[in-house]
């Protein structure tokens, strides 16, 4: 019988996404990396193999807020929105890089579309 590790499952579990979803440059792939203190995401066009921008809690900005990871995560969905609009970007593909839909992962999407981005 295969065991498999957390990390191995998570690994499959997104190549079966990326296998489904890709981005362009008119509606990108917000890809979400979740580490266990910070958040990091990126609008990525698949096509041209680029990442046209980023934000993480790393910011200076959301890093002097005062709050817990997912309120930050929330700011940093929120820092995304506002890049994607200054390139003039309405529309995203959400991939949640194998992690479940709830909590942090969350709290960014709902920040990015708060932001105005539409998935």
């Amino acid at each position: 019988m295969k065991t498999s590790t957390k990390t191995q499952r998570r690994q499959n579990i997104r190549f079966r996404i990326r296998a489904k979803i890709a981005g362009t440059a008119q509606k990108p792939r917000l890809s979400v990396f979740r580490s266990n203190t910070d958040i990091y995401v990126q609008l990525i066009d698949d096509d041209q193999a680029v990442t046209l921008a980023a934000a993480s809690s790393k910011e200076k900005d959301i890093t002097a807020q005062a709050g817990t990871k997912t309120e930050k995560s929330k700011l940093v969905g929120q820092a995304i929105a506002r890049k994607a609009k200054e390139l003039g970007i309405e529309r995203v593909v959400f991939d949640r890089g194998g992690n479940l839909y709830h909590g942090r992962v969350k709290a960014v999407a709902d920040g990015a579309r708060e932001g105005g981005l539409q998935f």
